[in-house]
């Protein structure tokens, strides 16, 4: 993470210590259930799969939007921002093979405002209807202690679940040297890296407001993607392009090197951010997507019958690079010189 990410006050989850703590206790509840109830994955992939019985698997996912609520506030639009709690649930469902079928969210303001309140179900709408959900139910609070000083506080969050057959998880697993690796790109900054973002870009008010409404554009939802390419294919990997960027992808469970040789063109955003704040382009993949916003590992004997089937649905992608045997978890994006190394990107 950059120096000037660290100086806005975001630790990621390996640097916080007291994330050892939680998941200490977190990981012993794993022993209450077993059976129905039973959970299928260990922490750290995407989503996790709970056992249903009968070869069936539930999918759990939950996440909010983070500091693009402030953003939202600054020019008093809010009716995308449920479209990005939508998308950042069912974004990391759809990793481990399962189709989102529901969400529940939580909202909690400062005041009741129902302007704000109606923008917001209207981007919960927009997003449960690009992901194929519904919403059963839901909570809001008013809780104004807990938010910042402001009329139009608020705080949005979900849980998205998913159905997906126990013998069709995807975990990574089975990848290996050959395989391709096809990109997706993203619509933006989606909603990671905002408070970076904030610190750099919301200093010049001549671009102020243009600069707000690019971060605000909603988070691209993969659901469409994924199950194309399930259907066509045996999917060895997904990824879904968040926090601490390319690094997510080594999430997947191999010990191979993800070489990216033919990456998806970087959006214009980041190189806004990237110069304005002088940050290292291997910071800059780190921090944000930079233009790819999902990714998925697929056998290369597949390639030709999956791209004709994402033509068909219109779907945009590229096949941006390929799987090499490697002795640990590594990424290497070769037309920069970057590669992983520490739990970070560096530059050789």
């Amino acid at each position: 993470m950059s120096d000037l990410y660290k100086e806005s006050g975001v630790k990621t989850l390996s640097e916080d210590n007291s994330m050892k703590g939680l998941l200490h206790w977190v990981n012993k509840t794993f022993q209450f259930r077993e059976g129905i109830g039973k959970n299928l994955l260990p922490i750290g992939f995407f989503a996790n799969v709970i056992d249903l019985g009968n070869g069936l698997g539930l999918a759990v996912s939950t996440d909010g939007v983070g500091t693009k609520t402030l953003l939202a506030e600054m020019v008093g639009k809010y009716d995308t921002v449920g479209i990005d709690c939508i998308a950042m649930n069912v974004n990391d469902l759809i990793c481990v093979g399962a189709e989102p079928i529901s969400f529940v969210d939580y909202i909690a303001v400062g005041n009741f405002k129902k302007e704000v309140i109606e923008q917001l179900a209207r981007g919960l709408y927009e997003g449960c209807k690009q992901a194929n959900v519904n919403i059963p139910g839901g909570e809001i609070a008013q809780v104004k202690e807990l938010l910042h000083p402001g009329e139009t506080a608020f705080d949005i969050v979900g849980t998205a679940i998913g159905v997906v057959k126990i013998e069709n998880i995807i975990t990574g697993k089975g990848i290996q040297s050959g395989d391709l690796l096809i990109g997706f790109p993203s619509s933006g900054i989606h909603s990671n890296g905002l408070t970076l973002a904030r610190k750099v870009l919301l200093q010049e008010k001549d671009e102020y407001k243009e600069n707000i409404e690019e971060l605000l554009k909603p988070t691209r939802i993969y659901v469409k993607e994924a199950l194309t390419l399930m259907k066509n294919c045996k999917v060895k990997g997904f990824a879904n392009i968040t926090g601490e960027g390319l690094l997510n992808i080594i999430r997947l469970n191999s010990n191979v090197k993800y070489v990216i040789d033919n990456a998806l063109p970087i959006l214009p955003i980041f190189e806004k951010i990237q110069n304005k704040g002088n940050i290292p382009l291997e910071e800059m993949y780190k921090d944000f997507n930079m233009g790819m916003g999902f990714l998925a590992v697929i056998d290369k004997k597949d390639f030709k019958k999956v791209s004709e089937a994402l033509k068909i649905e219109q779907i945009p992608f590229k096949k941006v690079g390929f799987v090499e045997d490697s002795k640990e978890p590594q990424i290497e994006m070769r037309e920069y010189n970057i590669i992983s190394k520490n739990g970070t990107l560096v530059r050789e």
